[in-house]
């Protein structure tokens, strides 16, 4: 039986550093990792196989415009390059246009809403939840937010 192939996909941030703390279970797979560029994130290169999308903080938005379009577009050359089974994805705004070409493909999409979050949703979140495969909350309170989310507890 062929090993499911894993994308893993979030912005830079609490979002990458919950991602990694996933890796005692994507390091049995093949997997390929996507999150923004950054001095920090140039140096994940050396560890994991990795590919980066241009940073976009939402702050300026008529350039986060332009910059979302360009990630969502390379998103989808790396979706193409890569061919995953499987999107696992702690969020933000970065992951989710990976998430809608994953389920233009039939793929299955993992998102883990993000520790921060106890009592409301994030954006990303709202976005993937209903597009989601398996949507994994971390915390218990957040269930009464996403009805159909697994409570998985705390990642860190």
């Amino acid at each position: 039986m062929k090993q499911k192939k894993l994308l893993l996909i979030s912005s830079i941030g609490g979002h990458l550093t919950q991602l990694l703390q996933l890796e005692s279970m994507f390091k049995n797979y093949p997997y390929h990792i996507v999150t923004e560029k950054s001095t920090i994130t140039e140096e994940l290169k050396n560890k994991y196989p990795v590919s980066l999308l241009v940073y976009g903080a939402r702050n300026y938005p008529l350039r986060y415009m332009f910059k979302f379009s360009y990630n969502t577009l390379k998103s989808f050359c790396i979706f193409l390059r890569h061919r995953p089974d499987i999107i696992i994805t702690t969020g933000a705004h970065t992951a989710v246009p990976m998430c809608y070409i994953a389920k233009l493909f039939r793929k299955k999409v993992i998102f883990i809403e993000s520790f921060a979050k106890s009592t409301s949703p994030t954006l990303s979140g709202r976005l993937v939840y209903p597009i989601s495969d398996l949507f994994i909350v971390q915390w218990e309170s957040m269930k009464k937010i996403y009805p159909k989310a697994i409570y998985g507890g705390s990642i860190y």
